[in-house]
């Protein structure tokens, strides 16, 4: 008989950032669906907490927090104010992030460049290091960084920023989880490809029409023929945050419909 209790959260605590919209929504929508409470943190505090109503009405337990991942104060302060509610943190999804309009690498503005890296990659690095504070007693936990296939390969061009700041978080995974192993914390990252349906997907073109013909290559691009919808990665993310996956760490998880195949 399969054992479905390995992918059972009840009694675990989980804190998302990013999780006003997009793919952090769906992972704060998979946590509390079996079982975790769930630490809503987004930049927006209205998106923040129409996320943590959202998880209130089924019947879960989860609070929000305005924050931003690239100030190192406010990071502290999130966490201080998870560990005051809960006492602890299980599961840590390291997801806010932007990007910009594309342009070629010599025409890069130097504050675009500069502001990709601090929230895409010091971001993480923050967060990773105040969640890693709060993991360390309890001998366990799970990390879950989200990178980009575009920090993997070349797939979406005129946006050298951004994917050297999501290559970096695959980096900083994989050091992390060599690091912490023995600690028993887990450390992973996810590599998606493009998403439909989400801000950050949709601010991908300089303009609405350069957004959609994007989509329209990347989809002519991809074996599967199309782009992904948000849900499609909650088996992944309850996959990387539970018991099931008690022996993975240091892995990147590439879901892009083979885009990068």
């Amino acid at each position: 008989m399969t054992d479905r209790k390995i992918f059972d959260l009840s009694g675990r605590v989980s804190l998302v950032t990013g999780a006003g919209s997009g793919l952090g929504r769906v992972f704060c929508e998979a946590m509390a669906e079996y079982g975790s409470a769930v630490v809503c943190v987004d930049i927006n505090g209205d998106w923040a907490k129409d996320t943590a109503s959202m998880i209130k009405d089924k019947g879960g337990t989860s609070f929000a927090i305005k924050g931003d991942v690239s100030n190192q104060r406010e990071v502290k302060r999130v966490f201080e104010e998870t560990h005051e509610a809960f006492g602890r943190l299980d599961i840590l999804f390291n997801n806010a992030g932007v990007t910009a309009k594309g342009a070629r690498l010599h025409e890069i503005p130097y504050d675009h460049w500069e502001r990709i890296i601090r929230i895409d990659l010091t971001g993480v690095f923050l967060c990773m290091q105040e969640g890693i504070r709060l993991m360390l007693p309890q001998k366990k936990g799970s990390i879950i960084n989200t990178s980009s296939a575009a920090g993997l390969s070349a797939v979406l061009p005129y946006r050298s920023h951004y994917s050297a700041a999501k290559a970096g978080v695959i980096s900083l995974t994989k050091v992390a989880a060599r690091e912490y192993g023995p600690d028993g914390i887990r450390v992973n990252a996810i590599a998606p490809g493009m998403f439909a349906g989400t801000r950050l997907g949709e601010s991908a073109g300089s303009t609405k029409e350069q957004a959609k013909e994007l989509v329209s290559r990347v989809s002519a691009e991809t074996p599967l023929r199309r782009v992904a919808e948000p849900s499609e990665i909650k088996g992944l993310a309850l996959y990387l945050a539970s018991d099931a996956s008690s022996y993975v760490t240091g892995s990147v998880f590439v879901i892009d419909g083979g885009h990068t195949a």
